[in-house]
């Protein structure tokens, strides 16, 4: 079982990689971050992707949009510090079939790897009920906005990363400011990214 292994704490990959690496039917490739994670995907075959949420580059949210659009069948399975309610509910969106907490045994990590891949979906049953509380109001385009924004970048360089108008941002960034009843830019990306929708 090919397994790509996207964390970009290189204490926690190494730990993961060994822990895995346990099992003789386990291929581990590790990533030290979302992009280098994707130009692996995009360079060889896996049978399962084994990501953290947030990583420089691409998110582990954005890597399992990334499969689902390419209509792969891939397997992924989401391990992260953070159960927020809004993660959860976006990883489903997103078509990962596994939540894990990285606090979980290290048992519960394997026998949730031999489930997945045998088409059960796996998540931490209280993570899933709070899944079903609040809503995401943000759209993808502010969430990329407000995320650039919450890494001090200025709106000429939001509008140059996202190839939009410098107006176009301003919109992204006011409409997400509204919909969070955010003081401000900064106010706005605190509120989502506590609220896992960042």
């Amino acid at each position: 079982m090919r397994i790509l292994l996207a964390e970009d704490q290189a204490m926690v990959r190494g730990a993961l990689a060994a822990l895995l690496g346990l099992n003789p039917e386990f291929q581990i490739t590790q990533a030290a971050d979302g992009d280098q994670a994707l130009a692996l995907l995009k360079q060889q075959n896996f049978d399962m992707l084994l990501t953290d949420i947030e990583m420089p580059g691409r998110t582990g949210l954005e890597l399992a949009l990334y499969l689902q659009q390419q209509q792969s069948s891939m397997k992924v399975i989401v391990i992260t510090t953070f159960g927020r309610a809004g993660y959860i509910q976006r990883a489903i969106s997103a078509g990962v079939q596994g939540f894990l907490l990285k606090d979980a045994p290290s048992e519960q990590l394997v026998q949730a790897i031999y489930q997945v891949m045998a088409g059960k979906r796996v998540i931490d049953t209280e993570l899933a009920l709070s899944a079903l509380g609040e809503q995401d109001p943000l759209s993808d385009k502010e969430r990329r906005a407000l995320r650039l924004a919450s890494e001090g970048r200025s709106t000429a360089e939001i509008a140059a990363t996202l190839y939009i108008a410098e107006g176009t941002a301003r919109n992204y960034l006011s409409e997400a400011i509204s919909k969070l009843n955010a003081a401000n830019r900064v106010d706005a990306a605190r509120i989502a990214r506590q609220k896992g929708w960042l």
